[in-house]
């Protein structure tokens, strides 16, 4: 064996595959806090561009209606034309509305290329995590899928960064060309294993799956294909069919597709799940930072120097979860973490009141929450949804499970960001997240009741689990195995 093939492991390929989706997702961070450092500049007085808090508003939050477009679109592509040309689409058009930004000269432009990035980010929340989890093992999995999260904190402290020091179209310039790399690496990866055996292509399936993995995960690859084997026996995909027994087979299919355990628990949890993630704060965090600094600190501390620490605790946070993650089981991560982000808004709230009652003012105290909030976002609250979200749908409805659920956690975004100033100036910071930590306790408690453990599982074993499929069936199910594979 060569020097190079022997670096060249299976967990390399992963790593390099899993690149193109993690900075993909990166680019979400970097435009959700482009958004931090874009208000404050254009609300100076020689800004080219002068705003108002109405327009600030919309510019912040129409990416969060355009998620939803996107969110519709992507499971299309994903089903149709594979995962990777999915990811490579989805990148297009985050590049356009970079090149919009750079080029913008009035509101208008600013909207319709924030409204560019919102469809990208859509489309790529909802293929990131599903894409992770078909490419790698199940012992790196969740590993891989809280990369997303450190990479998204990455992104959100480069953005920062650079805007704090630099003006906020130079600032696009370099954001560009971090989309522009991303496109590279993905024109580089191979398509999903996973899709290219529910596409009944199971010698390229093989191929891609043993060049990823290794010869040490056979027996996932034979359940994959055995399931797609299965499943095609079942609806006659083999048959040649007419026109009009098709659509009578699809209209039979989908009203009985609501009914399957398989399909519908995973997107009654992942719907909570997701807006739990959303309403933690992670996003009022990112996007209004200043403004929440304001509030709960005050205007004579060093707010460029604030915020790149706490984006730097958020990427800390973040890299300790990992090791957690790993190590801890999927629920107990999910409830510890969501109380955590619950009490963190509490104590934020109960401070935020008895200050505006003039009845405490302590800076310290003020940034030393915030630090407990961005904790616990990004120690878990953010990461665990990322993870549960590329393990629980099985593979035949994948993509339209995927883009049903993550629906709630764009519709959760357009919410949050729009109404932020409005809840903020009406029932103040303390009754905003008394709110928030309402609608979280509620999702923790569904999500405790629903999700099982899917720690160390195969996707495939995830999928029988929902499915009902007994330890035995699997068995029977794998013995005429080696004649068909």
């Amino acid at each position: 064996m060569s020097r190079k093939s022997k670096w060249i492991t299976p967990f390399v390929k992963q790593s390099f595959v899993t690149s193109g989706v993690t900075l993909n997702l990166a680019g979400h961070g970097i435009c959700n806090g482009f958004a931090a450092i874009l208000l404050p500049q254009l609300k100076t007085p020689d800004s080219p561009i002068p705003i108002d808090d109405s327009s600030g508003s919309w510019i912040v939050s129409v990416s969060g209606f355009a998620l939803v477009i996107g969110n519709f679109i992507i499971p299309l592509i994903m089903g149709k034309y594979g995962r990777r040309i999915a990811n490579m689409a989805s990148l297009i058009p985050m590049i356009l509305g970079w090149v919009g930004i750079i080029l913008a000269t009035n509101i208008p432009m600013l909207i319709v290329s924030r409204l560019l990035q919102g469809l990208s980010m859509g489309m790529g929340t909802t293929l990131g995590p599903v894409l992770i989890g078909e490419y790698t093992s199940p012992k790196n999995r969740g590993a891989f899928l809280t990369v997303i999260s450190v990479m998204i904190s990455v992104g959100v402290l480069v953005v920062h960064t650079l805007g704090s020091y630099l003006h906020w179209q130079t600032t696009a310039v370099y954001c560009t060309f971090i989309s522009l790399a991303d496109f590279i690496i993905v024109l580089l990866s191979p398509e999903s294993p996973s899709w290219l055996a529910d596409r009944g292509k199971y010698d390229e399936s093989k191929k891609v799956f043993r060049w990823l993995r290794g010869d040490g995960e056979e027996h996932e690859l034979e359940r994959m294909i055995q399931t797609r084997l299965e499943e095609e026996i079942k609806i006659g995909v083999k048959e040649t069919k007419s026109v009009l027994t098709t659509l009578k087979h699809r209209k039979v299919y989908l009203k009985t597709l609501f009914k399957r355990k398989e399909f519908y628990k995973p997107i009654i949890i992942m719907i909570h799940i997701y807006t739990l993630s959303q309403w933690a704060g992670v996003n009022i965090l990112i996007t209004y930072t200043v403004d929440l600094l304001d509030r709960v600190v005050s205007n004579n501390v060093n707010l460029a120097l604030l915020i790149i620490t706490l984006d730097s605790q958020r990427i800390i946070s973040n890299i300790i979860g990992v090791y957690f993650i790993k190590k801890k089981r999927r629920r107990s991560m999910l409830m510890v973490t969501g109380l955590l982000a619950v009490t963190a808004m509490l104590a934020t709230a109960l401070y935020s009141y008895l200050k505006q009652q003039d009845l405490v003012d302590n800076p310290l105290i003020g940034i030393l929450l915030l630090h407990f909030h961005m904790l616990t976002v990004g120690f878990g609250s953010l990461p665990i949804c990322y993870i549960i979200a590329g393990e629980l749908f099985p593979l035949e409805f994948r993509s339209i499970a995927g883009g049903i659920s993550v629906l709630f956690h764009s519709t959760s975004f357009f919410i949050i960001v729009k109404t932020v100033p409005f809840l903020f100036k009406t029932i103040g910071l303390h009754g905003a997240y008394c709110l928030y930590s309402f609608v979280v306790i509620y999702c923790l408690l569904v999500s405790w009741k629903l999700l099982p453990e899917t720690k160390d599982k195969t996707l495939q074993e995830i999928e029988d689990e929902f499915r009902g499929v007994s330890e035995n069936e699997k068995t029977v199910e794998l013995l005429p195995m080696e004649s068909t594979v």
